[in-house]
């Protein structure tokens, strides 16, 4: 990028002050490589950072950046204007790279707030176009249809997550605020609750916000698809050093457990048992071959979830016990 300087620029752009400048560089980082982008979407995208301009003032801006900045061309044949940037190569090491940025986008999407993956959109962009049919990249552009995460599970479509209520969740999980929502229980009741964010998570097709109701100590786990309005609240809150989302998933919490460990015994035929040989089912996992099958035993997590995998060998398994366990899953 090649920053053009005119001899007749006046006196007055050479002295503009240092928050023009900056207001400048963050327009310009979000104009994108391989689309057009507007006055209005990049006055929404400030404004999710904190930066509030008026859209009028976003247009004068663009102006600027187009007349000075080399890299950057405007469609003026509709209004709104659209404003693109020419590929600086931002994957200046190869079409590996874009393989891999292309593989972490599917992955990365609902796991990162919403203006950090704006912010990637120019890289994920970037690794698109190094991807193109038109390139000469074919066995990495084969290369993503020849990998591909398989869920353990029947695979189910995804819920519709509405956009902008996912953006508000986003926002407020990541600048710690209030949240007021909407929503469906699990009992089909319709709720209104304000709630301390702490938590996004993805299980299979499904994202769950882990959450405190106000006035409360206890954890929830709210499914944003059940989630039909939400507003920010202007109040802060101090993150809470007792909480860790890790252990919550560890203790179960996802698979509908409190957190009790159990001694788990059970038997298993050789064949559907074998792969707990493989991946066992704890640290401390012990195998013993019996007649017809093995004998396991293992400390666990108790949970819905894992009474439901037991349940689905069928007559596979027998001989299920479980004891309560004093000691603590490392």
């Amino acid at each position: 990028m090649r920053l053009k300087i005119k001899p007749s620029m006046n006196d007055t752009k050479l002295n503009r002050s240092q928050h023009y400048i900056q207001l400048v560089l963050e327009i310009y980082k979000r104009i994108p490589n391989s689309r057009k982008i507007t006055a209005k979407e990049i006055q929404q995208q400030l404004s999710e950072v904190g930066i509030v301009r008026s859209e009028r003032t976003i247009q004068r801006n663009l102006t600027d950046i187009a007349q000075f900045f080399d890299d950057v061309d405007v469609d003026m044949r509709d209004k709104p204007f659209g404003y693109s940037r020419r590929s600086r190569h931002l994957l200046s090491h190869g079409p590996q790279e874009a393989v891999l940025l292309s593989l972490a986008e599917n992955y990365l999407r609902y796991l990162l707030p919403v203006n950090l993956m704006k912010t990637l959109d120019t890289v994920f962009n970037d690794a698109k176009q190094h991807l193109f049919p038109t390139t000469s990249n074919v066995k990495e552009r084969q290369w993503l249809k020849k990998v591909r995460f398989v869920s353990e599970g029947v695979p189910l479509l995804p819920p519709h997550i509405d956009n902008e209520i996912f953006e508000k969740v986003s926002y407020a999980l990541f600048h710690n605020r209030y949240l007021s929502l909407c929503y469906t229980n699990a009992n089909l009741e319709q709720k209104s609750k304000e709630v301390m964010p702490l938590g996004l998570a993805q299980q299979g097709s499904r994202l769950y916000l882990v959450c405190r109701f106000r006035g409360h100590i206890n954890e929830r786990s709210l499914a944003l698809h059940r989630i039909h309005k939400a507003s920010i609240s202007t109040f802060d809150f101090a993150y809470p050093s007792d909480f860790d989302l890790e252990r919550y998933d560890l203790d179960g919490r996802f698979y509908f457990g409190e957190g009790e460990e159990i001694r788990l015994s059970f038997c298993i035929g050789r064949e559907s048992g074998y792969h707990l040989l493989e991946t066992p089912l704890s640290m401390d996992q012990h195998v013993e071959l019996i007649d017809g099958g093995y004998q396991v035993t293992a400390t666990v997590i108790d949970s819905l979830q894992l009474d439901r995998w037991l349940r689905g060998f069928g007559d596979e398994v027998w001989s299920i016990a479980k004891e309560e366990c004093t000691t603590k899953i490392a």
